[in-house]
């Protein structure tokens, strides 16, 4: 049962999120409940998600990945769509939860999944700074970590709250391993 109820939006904050998602998904109705932080919230997973230098593509097999290791199915459900329409093959989707041992993700797609690991789980050692610095420039380093901490934060967020998915995201396949 969802602990925090979904929030009526103040007009200016309701406005934002329309122009920017559309109808609004559960988890910002229940950010709703502070304005204030609700708009600070969009404005930065905006630029997450719009204005990175990386391909869209990588950061969503990221963020589904952290998913799996946050066990967050919101985060997962809500993020299988999203990594579909920007690319993400099936297979990949399929493979995810054993990349290390997959021929489906490239050397630098599989650099990405280590650094989403490792944030995700809150320790980034240097042998994965090594690894990962042989693909990403310090910039993208930067960009990627932050990807993968932002939607550990959403994870973590959506677990403290219980926002429950949407009527329409319920049937989503495949189901969080």
């Amino acid at each position: 049962m969802q602990r925090i109820p979904n929030a009526e939006f103040e007009p200016a904050l309701k406005r934002r999120l329309e122009e920017l998602w559309g109808s609004p998904p559960n988890l910002y109705r229940a950010l709703g409940n502070h304005a204030p932080l609700a708009a600070a919230w969009t404005e930065f997973a905006r630029a997450i998600r719009y204005d990175s230098r990386s391909p869209r593509e990588l950061r969503e097999l990221m963020i589904l990945r952290g998913a799996q290791v946050m066990r967050s199915e919101y985060e997962w459900a809500q993020h299988l769509k999203m990594a579909r329409k920007c690319g993400v093959r099936e297979a990949q989707i399929a493979a995810l939860a054993d990349w290390r041992n997959s021929g489906e993700f490239s050397e630098r797609e599989k650099a990405a999944l280590l650094l989403a690991e490792a944030v995700t789980n809150g320790s980034v050692s240097d042998a994965v700074y090594a690894a990962v610095s042989r693909h990403f420039d310090h910039a993208l380093f930067v960009e990627l970590s932050l990807v993968s901490a932002f939607y550990a934060m959403v994870a973590r967020m959506l677990d403290a709250m219980r926002v429950q998915l949407e009527p329409e995201a319920r049937e989503y396949s495949p189901k969080l391993p």
